[in-house]
């Protein structure tokens, strides 16, 4: 019983000093003008982080029907989804409005930016309906949100190239 718990209470640090040692290279991005930016792996991570989201939601759903709740894995199932939602959030905030779309006098760069700053604002609000329901429509509008980013962001850029 002892080598479980010694090999679980391990596993548990050795998560932790992962995720507490890779979380800001993850997730944070450095807002000065260092170069390094990896524009289509923000998108997967978008796609993962809402992929999550629908499982907390699916997961909610099932453990509120329960006939005795679990409140204890529930809680932790929203808690994740919120989590989610906010990395969400960042990635269209800090990522992409912030550092990526460039404050242009240029009328075709303010077109594009236009329509960029207006599916970065779905996401954001889909990540926000997501964190208040469980209603899997958020999880639909998110990834068509999120598939439009990418074809506006990559599709258009390609062009200048």
């Amino acid at each position: 019983m002892k080598t479980l718990q010694f090999k679980i209470g391990t596993g548990i640090v050795l998560l932790f000093m992962l995720l507490v040692g890779t979380s800001n290279k993850t997730y944070a991005h450095c807002e000065i003008p260092c170069g390094i930016y990896a524009d289509s792996l923000r998108i997967i991570m978008l796609s993962e982080d809402i992929e999550t989201i629908e499982k907390s939601m699916k997961m909610i759903n099932e453990l509120s029907s329960a006939e005795e709740v679990d409140y204890n894995q529930l809680v932790r199932w929203i808690t994740n989804k919120e989590d989610h939602a906010n990395k969400i959030q960042n990635i269209a905030t800090q990522y992409f409005m912030f550092q990526r779309l460039k404050v242009s006098d240029d009328a075709e760069v303010q077109k594009k930016n236009a329509k960029l700053l207006a599916v970065l604002h779905e996401i954001c609000v889909y990540a926000m309906k997501s964190k208040q329901t469980t209603d899997l429509k958020y999880i639909e509008k998110l990834n068509e949100a999120v598939h439009n980013l990418s074809h506006l962001y990559f599709g258009e850029e390609k062009h200048h190239h």
